[in-house]
């Protein structure tokens, strides 16, 4: 067995000649187990919001999406294009044109985003899962085309599931020169009717400013006759994601983007990233903090050893090893503080999960959870653990080689 090792054990456990070590070495641990609790149990939550708005995104984003990269709009007959959607592992493809136009209900009127979609949009998105309403998600029937929008830009424009009147979009020329004497001939204008429902992603950037509209009536209205702006694909089911987009980046090469779920929505899932980042930090400064108490501890412990310290230098022990006893107490302290408190925290996750002890507050019923959402990521466990381990490790190094030199004499 390890020598100092063996003896920092004994030291860790056994009964000091002054009571206070023992309670500042227990209060030195509970800091760690405390420490180590609030990181597990605070990436977990930022893990649990992550997931939860991606479960957001898979209803209503494409599983995968292609756009230029440079320019707006390209031909939808492009050869690189039609080689992808014929890939055997696509299930589902969609041209979709997509662009800012206004959006004018009687007396109200709002900045929009229309986008143009083929007759196959919900086959390729779970969109029929999330309308509302006396009627079904439609694009067009016979000559007559129309228009879904969000919950909440139904309300912004006063109008319900079901409008009774035209809902007007404008959107401008983009050939010639805007007359002032006539500002409205600088602008394309059509119409769209309602199918009866509205659709509610629970996402300010759709519910708020999408309009769904069929894709002839986006080319129309943009000028975008025999374009697009995006090929959006579903995979059959058993396809490997991660291969069919490396394969078709290969096929794409430098004149396309081939996105999935999370790159759609790049800057959300950046900022959720960056504020789990900076939440690490804090509480790693408070571990920190924490681990400074074992420094308290351990000096005690040296100046109530030096008997013992004495003793080991006649049977033959080194400096060094003697320094090394003290490393270990250090270091055991850490890696108990730091096993229970994964352990507790991993304990306080799964409470979460199972009873939703913390809800979101008096206000809770507006939110899509009633309690804050917790998922453990195992990566993130490991992280916590050598986290703490190094931190420890740091905390105790110089104080330990510094008061066993001038302490120990």
């Amino acid at each position: 067995m390890n020598f100092p090792f063996y003896i920092a054990r004994r030291y860790l456990f056994s009964k000091k000649s002054t009571n206070a070590i023992n309670v500042i070495s227990m209060i030195s641990m509970a800091g760690i187990i405390v420490a180590t609790t609030a990181l597990i149990i605070v990436l977990s939550v930022f893990n649990g919001f992550h997931d939860l708005v991606a479960s957001f995104f898979t209803q209503f984003d494409p599983q995968l999406k292609v756009v230029p990269v440079e320019g707006k709009a390209v031909p939808s007959d492009d050869p690189v294009l039609t080689e992808i959607r014929r890939l055997p592992e696509v299930d589902v493809a969609t041209e979709s044109v997509e662009d800012m136009a206004l959006a004018v209900y009687n007396d109200h009127q709002a900045m929009v985003t229309l986008k143009g979609v083929d007759g196959n949009f919900s086959e390729l998105t779970h969109i029929s899962e999330i309308v509302y309403g006396d009627g079904e998600f439609q694009l067009q029937v016979a000559n007559l085309e129309y228009g879904t929008i969000g919950i909440r830009l139904a309300q912004q424009l006063g109008m319900g599931a079901r409008f009774g009147d035209y809902l007007r979009i404008y959107a401008p020329r983009r050939d010639g020169q805007l007359d002032l004497s006539n500002p409205q001939d600088g602008f394309e204008l059509d119409s769209l009717l309602s199918p009866g429902v509205v659709f509610c992603t629970r996402q300010g950037k759709y519910d708020k400013g999408y309009i769904l509209a069929p894709i002839g009536f986006a080319r129309r209205l943009f000028d975008q006759q025999g374009m697009l702006t995006s090929l959006e694909l579903r995979l059959k089911p058993g396809s490997n994601l991660n291969a069919v987009k490396k394969h078709m980046r290969n096929i794409a090469g430098d004149r396309y983007r081939v996105l999935d779920r999370y790159e759609q929505q790049a800057d959300t899932f950046k900022i959720m990233q960056i504020e789990k980042f900076i939440a690490y930090i804090f509480l790693t400064f408070i571990l920190i903090v924490a681990c400074f108490n074992i420094i308290g501890s351990l000096s005690m412990l040296i100046i109530d050893k030096r008997e013992d310290v004495v003793t080991l230098r006649n049977l033959g022990a080194t400096d060094r090893q003697i320094s090394s006893i003290f490393l270990f107490e250090g270091r055991l302290i850490t890696a108990i503080g730091a096993v229970a408190g994964i352990v507790l925290g991993l304990l306080l996750c799964w409470l979460q999960q199972q009873f939703g002890l913390v809800g979101m507050g008096n206000s809770a019923d507006m939110f899509v959870v009633n309690a804050y959402p917790v998922s453990v990521h195992y990566q993130d466990v490991l992280l916590v653990f050598f986290t703490v381990l190094i931190v420890g490790s740091i905390a105790v190094w110089y104080p330990v080689r510094y008061f066993s030199r001038r302490l120990i004499s």
